[in-house]
């Protein structure tokens, strides 16, 4: 049976219907200085959560750590980033979202100057825990631009603000190698904290309020998502093979500083860096991602995107003692992840449209969740069976993805 959304579900406020209030703005043409302010805050902000990726070999050395314990750093900051989807993004949809955004942006320019000066591994676990939570920014953000974007207009927005944010993901690992190298760790970190406070500036400058259109309490709120995930097959599918596949890509890219910096290749953490740069060739293929899902369906997309993952796994197991094999897997995968992930949210912000925000706090929650599990699977694989165990692993978590996708929630 079809779900309804009626005044009275979880979904909606307790006293009105889920449409949006009198107060809220009319959706309007958004011109193009804001759209790249918005690309670009996505883009910074969300690389505070992979600065650390390439520095963990460093961070390793200062406190005398094993490279699996070292790992944890990576695991602590996407743990508070899946806390602060669940618990803080939601708000999006109950206060006022510039408001929320700018006091994020100040606690996550403090966490950052916290990591930046951490006496102990203990403190920087601590700052990368609330570095992952205050810096759920773009999944604010992204809702936000498709709201105030006309209809007519609002694929391209939403396309030009997540390519940003897939942009400053894969890029984010480069600077930090590059920052690491010749300056330290902790200098990217100081580095960071300085651009969240120039982002403050920016956004209270220009970007507009944006009225909610939820009146309800936080826990009508927070059950609405359960309603979301009981009542959504769809959702709970692309939620499972989001994770999964995400799993993967964390796998590796946890790993990668600790293999080019082993034997095999005797890299520095700025050539770990630099595979960042090379995989932004998944950024460059999200807007096609999109573009096929709409013309040839999600599930082709997704299928897709997953066989390529499987691909590039079988490249890195045989052919990752050799830098080519290593950028044709790094090209492979990180096509093949975005083009699922770009995907997914094709198909459930289809689902609800009323609840795109809440749609997307139970994907992405879903998705960096899986990425947690795969850090720390990824730290034990290298440490207990080296390369080859880290692409066996990444390569199981890929086949899970296309099992989910292909039977799970299907009539």
């Amino acid at each position: 049976m079809k779900t309804s959304v009626a005044d009275n579900s979880p979904l909606s406020t307790p006293s009105s219907p889920p449409t949006a209030s009198p107060t809220s703005p009319v959706p309007h043409h958004l011109d193009n200085a804001l759209v790249w302010l918005m690309a670009v805050t996505c883009g910074l902000v969300v690389a505070n959560i992979y600065y650390n990726q390439p520095l963990l070999a460093d961070i390793g050395r200062t406190f005398n750590l094993k490279d699996s314990s070292a790992s944890l750093i990576a695991t602590a900051t996407q743990v508070g980033y899946t806390l602060g989807m669940l618990l803080v993004v939601p708000l999006g949809d109950m206060l006022e979202r510039k408001r929320l955004m700018l006091l994020m942006l100040l606690g996550a320019a403090g966490a950052m100057a916290l990591a930046a000066f951490a006496p102990s591994f203990g403190m920087l676990a601590a700052a990368s825990v609330l570095i992952g939570i205050l810096s759920a920014v773009p999944q604010l953000l992204v809702p936000m631009a498709a709201h105030l974007a006309p209809e007519a207009e609002r694929g391209r927005v939403v396309g030009r603000v997540m390519s940003g944010l897939l942009i400053g993901i894969l890029l984010s690992r480069t600077i930090s190698g590059y920052v690491g190298a010749h300056l330290g760790w902790r200098a990217m970190f100081e580095i960071g904290a300085g651009l969240m406070v120039l982002l403050v500036a920016l956004l209270a400058w220009k970007l507009p309020t944006d009225q909610p259109t939820f009146t309800g309490s936080y826990a009508s709120l927070m059950k609405s998502l359960g309603t979301l995930v009981r009542e959504q097959p769809a959702l709970r599918r692309a939620a499972l093979v989001g994770a999964s596949l995400f799993a993967a890509f964390s796998v590796f890219w946890t790993t990668l500083a600790f293999y080019l910096e082993g034997p095999a290749f005797g890299y520095g953490s700025d050539v770990a860096g630099f595979f960042g740069l090379i995989g932004a060739f998944g950024a460059l293929a999200a807007p096609l991602a999109g573009k096929t899902a709409d013309t040839r369906g999600s599930n082709y997309t997704i299928g897709l995107g997953i066989a390529l993952a499987l691909v590039a796994y079988a490249i890195l197991g045989f052919g990752g003692a050799w830098v080519a094999g290593l950028v044709m897997g790094v090209i492979l995968l990180d096509v093949g992840v975005q083009a699922t992930h770009i995907s997914n949210q094709s198909l459930i912000f289809s689902l609800v449209p009323e609840a795109r925000s809440r749609l997307n706090t139970v994907y992405m929650t879903g998705y960096f969740t899986g990425g947690s599990v795969g850090s720390v699977a990824g730290g034990l694989a290298w440490t207990h069976g080296g390369w080859p165990a880290v692409c066996a692993l990444g390569a199981a978590f890929t086949a899970i993805a296309y099992l989910i996708s292909r039977y799970y929630g299907r009539r």
